[in-house]
């Protein structure tokens, strides 16, 4: 993998999520696997369990192609995936806004984000709901010393945040079955593509990096994945 690969340095390789069971944390890693580079994204805890069959939590057979009733509960572990991160950039955001160390046309831009990440965990929770699923519980969030209160420490991390969470989405709309979840997720993907697009301007990266959005296969997601796993 590029060595300047900005998951690499995402809240600088610490695990920040610490979910409530190993339950949890497996279904999150499965559909880590099967979605995209969100997974990514830091986690508490020890190095990836098995399944039931003595299988990786995710592995390859997770991204069969499920029919009925297997169809509808792939999506929404699908979405409960989604949802997990929009909960991660909900709490950053409103941690970071209430630490004051924003003011001017940074905050301006900013607020919004935070209010538009809570406005997906509230969508995201609807629309399981609506379809018969549990949405997952909010996990513990532990971010690294310095997070909110160095100014270009958090803009730097909101800006690879918002990249990884466009490259999740990507990922993500390519595997759902259903038209209504579909729709739901691919409303928000557009959304973090703006997001994305300020903060690489507030930060002086790119704010249309390329013509096509990157994507990796299951491998190089998990591969991303195991630094931010501590054992």
């Amino acid at each position: 993998m590029n060595d300047k690969d900005p998951s690499r340095t995402l809240f600088d390789g610490q695990g920040v999520i610490k979910f409530h069971s190993e339950v949890d944390r497996r279904r999150f890693l499965k559909y880590a696997g099967m979605v995209g580079v969100g997974s990514t994204l830091a986690l508490t805890g020890v190095a990836c369990g098995t399944d039931d069959n003595g299988g990786t939590a995710a592995s390859p057979g997770a991204t069969a192609s499920p029919t009925g009733a297997a169809a509808k509960d792939a999506d929404v572990g699908i979405l409960n995936y989604a949802l997990t991160l929009e909960l991660l950039e909900a709490e950053f955001y409103r941690q970071g806004l209430a630490g004051n160390i924003l003011s001017g046309r940074e905050r301006e831009l900013i607020q919004p984000i935070g209010q538009h990440e809570q406005a997906h965990v509230d969508a995201l929770t609807k629309t399981i709901g609506d379809v018969g699923g549990t949405p997952a519980e909010k996990p513990e969030f532990q971010f690294p010393p310095g997070t909110f209160t160095d100014k270009a420490m958090f803009l730097k991390t909101a800006s690879t945040l918002e990249e990884l969470g466009v490259t999740a989405y990507h990922g993500q709309v390519t595997k759902i079955e259903s038209p209504e979840i579909l729709g739901a997720a691919a409303s928000i993907a557009g959304v973090e593509s703006r997001h994305a697009a300020i903060l690489a301007a507030l930060t002086g990266g790119k704010p249309f990096p390329a013509p096509v959005e990157a994507s990796k296969d299951m491998q190089e997601v998990l591969d991303a994945a195991k630094p931010f796993i501590k054992s």
